[in-house]
């Protein structure tokens, strides 16, 4: 009979497309993961991996299988969940998805506040684009998703966490000089930085500096934050940069933040979660978690 073991192996195998890291990823030698792969094609009398010297690929029944494979897993993820809770709010495993332009900031505070106020609790943690961390949290890979509000998905629930204010980031000897407060219209969208495809914080950016049909976007392909105010602080142009991230990236970074005037452009930055999930408590306690985590001494960002 196949075996979850033997499931959680393959998924893994899936999500890597390469039998060592997979190994890794469910912590067991490589060896043992292509011994367990197999034994759960020789059960199925199919054929779910096409092995060759220079890569890894799921065959058409193996495409197939994953998904029966995901759905079985969710299953058995919310079954263990519902025997592990007891009358206490968030105990056992919660597996929380983070988008990258919040989990550097947010993290820091979040975990050791979480492991201090609920003991029991056990955090897993992945950073990834919305869109990967919708799909991974409506397979059932993810409990819960922080990230840009509103989102664009069925059948999930959602609570607001915090707004998160944006500035200007530039370099310290910047040419121009741009009066404070800040005009959205201000914005040159010549000189405007974004992150690469498939980041929320790329599509704000666009829409607060209203810049979205402009052909002449300096578009570097920047995976992070840090990456792309290291171009600023060489005077490659500028971006735009969330409120939480002001603290840890200037103490790093040579660069200038200028504030927008009032009304500030800025961003929600939510919870999402499966609406059928039976840890609608849990989410409820994960939330007011997060918002009691963050430092309530933080001061405004100077001019």
């Amino acid at each position: 009979m196949i075996t979850i073991r033997q499931m959680r192996y393959f998924e893994a195998l899936a999500a890597t497309l390469h039998f060592g890291r997979a190994a890794e990823m469910v912590h067991v030698s490589q060896p043992a993961l292509s011994a367990q792969i197999m034994e759960m094609e020789k059960h199925l009398g199919v054929v779910l991996v096409e092995r060759t010297r220079g890569a890894t690929l799921l065959t058409a029944k193996g495409e197939e299988i994953l998904a029966h494979v995901r759905s079985v897993l969710a299953g058995i993820d919310r079954l263990e969940g519902a025997a592990r809770r007891r009358s206490g709010m968030l105990e056992g495993m919660i597996r929380i998805g983070i988008i990258p332009t919040v989990a550097p900031y947010l993290v820091p505070q979040m975990v050791p506040y979480l492991r201090r106020e609920h003991p029991l609790i056990e955090i897993e943690l992945k950073e990834a684009v919305t869109d990967r961390l919708l799909a991974d949290l409506a397979e059932g890979r993810l409990d819960a998703v922080i990230a840009a509000l509103p989102v664009e998905a069925e059948n999930v629930a959602t609570r607001s966490l915090f707004t998160d204010r944006f500035f200007v980031a530039m370099a310290d000897n910047e040419s121009d000089v741009l009066v404070s407060p800040l005009a959205e219209t201000q914005v040159d969208p010549n000189r405007l930085l974004l992150l690469e495809e498939g980041h929320c914080l790329r599509d704000q950016a666009l829409a607060v500096c209203k810049a979205a049909n402009k052909r002449n976007l300096v578009n570097v392909g920047a995976t992070s934050m840090t990456t792309l105010l290291q171009m600023v602080s060489h005077d490659m142009g500028m971006t735009l940069i969330p409120e939480m991230a002001v603290d840890t990236e200037t103490a790093r970074t040579a660069i200038r933040i200028v504030p927008f005037a009032d009304p500030a452009p800025s961003r929600e930055i939510g919870l999402v979660w499966r609406r059928s999930s039976p840890r609608r408590q849990d989410m409820e306690a994960l939330a007011a978690g997060i918002v009691a985590s963050r430092r309530p001494d933080t001061e405004p960002v100077a001019a």
